[in-house]
């Protein structure tokens, strides 16, 4: 019998670990596949097979499964990217009818200790209308893409976090880049906090292990965070874990 053909949508740490104990557990029975966006300057290390890139919309997609003969999809993308795990769940259609089986690994939202000072927003704009009654020096961790709602706040100071340096300078009046790739230490996002004086952090509510360590030390210093909800995830079954997702890829090998 021929190796099944798993394709991972990726870009988070846990579509790097899901794809490594697929790999290393049940390799023989199971081709992987992981699709990256390509926005990042240098790609991670993955196992398997990677493409970078866009599938072209819904169409795209269901062409890519149905020509790589793709027989089950976990979409682990990250919570913020409604559009491809929108498409995907058209492109895979109702596996009862024919369609690809596809899982969602959904990360479970963080956990904020007692003395967290935490709000929680809609989207960037009525962030960015919340900042100005409180905040200064605000430690923004949303991504390059949410940096645009800002540029109003020519009062704000501004301390930007990027994986990757922006090609462009950002629209804001005030402020400093910062680069890391998770994940980060708890010790250095007490260093940064105190550093830089913060009185706000900007975050999307992401949750996961990686990325965690700046609301445990914003809540101990007593700064103010504010989340940007995340979208709902699309119907059908969901994950919260690699293990999850792994015994559920194992179960139809």
């Amino acid at each position: 019998m021929p190796p099944r053909h798993l394709l991972i949508l990726g870009g988070t740490g846990e579509a790097r670990e899901l794809a490594r104990r697929v790999h290393l557990m049940i390799g023989k029975r199971v081709r992987i596949t992981t699709s990256l966006a390509g926005r990042r300057a240098v790609p991670p290390t993955l196992a398997g097979d990677v493409r970078c890139g866009g599938f072209g919309g819904i169409q795209g997609m269901m062409q890519y499964l149905k020509e790589n003969a793709v027989d089950l999809v976990v979409d682990a993308t990250h919570p913020f990217s409604p559009t491809i795990s929108d498409h995907a769940t058209v492109a895979c259609g109702d596996p009862h009818a024919g369609g690809t089986p596809r899982l969602q690994l959904v990360r479970a939202p963080w956990r904020f200790p007692p003395s967290a000072k935490w709000i929680e927003v809609d989207d960037f704009a009525s962030c960015a209308n919340y900042l100005p009654q409180f905040a200064k020096r605000v430690f923004l961790t949303t991504g390059v893409r949410g940096l645009d709602a800002f540029s109003g706040l020519d009062d704000l100071w501004f301390l930007v976090r990027l994986i990757d340096a922006p090609t462009t300078p950002p629209p804001l009046a005030q402020y400093q880049i910062i680069t890391g790739r998770p994940p980060y230490m708890l010790e250095d996002e007490r260093a940064i906090l105190a550093e830089h004086r913060i009185d706000a952090l900007v975050a999307k509510n992401a949750g996961g292990k990686a990325t965690e360590a700046k609301i445990v030390a914003a809540a101990e210093t007593g700064v103010k965070i504010v989340l940007i909800r995340r979208p709902p995830p699309e119907p059908g079954p969901t994950a919260e874990t690699v293990d999850e997702a792994f015994a559920w890829v194992e179960a139809r090998v």
